[in-house]
C-alpha cells in the first residue's frame, strides 16, 4: 500500500526526472528526505509490485527504431515459463498479464524497425506460440498520476 509520501514521489518523478548530479536528493528535499531515503522507498515499491518498473522511457522511433505492442495466447500452465523466454529478449521494454484469450502482452523497443519482425519471430520459435504484433497508428500521450 502506497503512503502519501510513496505518491508524491511517484507524481514528482513522472513529471520529469531531475537531470542533476543527486536527484534523488533534490526530490527527497521537497518531502523531508535524503537521497537514501528515497532510493529506498522505490526499491520498497518495486519489490513489493507497487511499481514494475522505474526508469527512462526512450522515444525509440526518434531515435531510428520502433515501438510494437504485442500479444500472445499463452497457456496458463505455460505462462511463467513463456514471461522468462520473453523477458530474456532485452527488447522487451514491459510484459503483462490480461484477462483476455491474448493474456500476455508486451512491448518491443528496438533499434531498427525491421528488428520487430525478427523479435516476433525469435519469439514465437522459442515458445512455438503465436506473436500477434500491432504496431503503433497513432501516439498517445498518458502520465500515470497517484491521487494523494
Amino acid at each position: 500500500m502506497l503512503d502519501e509520501i510513496d505518491r508524491a514521489i511517484i507524481n514528482q518523478f513522472q513529471g520529469g526526472f531531475p537531470l542533476l548530479h543527486s536527484p534523488f536528493a533534490e526530490v527527497g528535499a521537497k518531502f523531508g528526505l535524503d537521497e537514501a531515503q528515497v532510493i529506498e522507498r522505490i526499491k520498497a515499491m518495486r519489490d513489493e509490485a507497487s511499481i514494475t518498473r522505474f526508469g527512462p522511457l526512450f522515444n525509440a522511433d526518434a531515435m531510428g527504431g520502433a515501438f510494437c505492442l504485442c500479444a500472445m495466447a499463452v497457456p496458463s500452465e505455460r505462462f511463467d515459463e513463456t514471461v522468462a523466454l520473453v523477458n530474456a529478449h532485452r527488447e522487451v521494454a514491459h510484459n503483462y498479464q490480461r484477462a483476455h484469450a491474448l493474456n500476455m502482452w508486451f512491448v518491443l523497443a528496438t533499434e531498427k524497425p525491421e528488428r520487430i519482425a525478427e523479435l516476433c519471430t525469435e519469439i514465437e520459435a522459442q515458445t512455438g506460440l503465436r506473436v500477434f504484433a500491432f504496431p503503433k497508428t497513432r501516439e498517445f500521450f498518458v502520465e500515470f498520476r497517484v491521487r494523494a
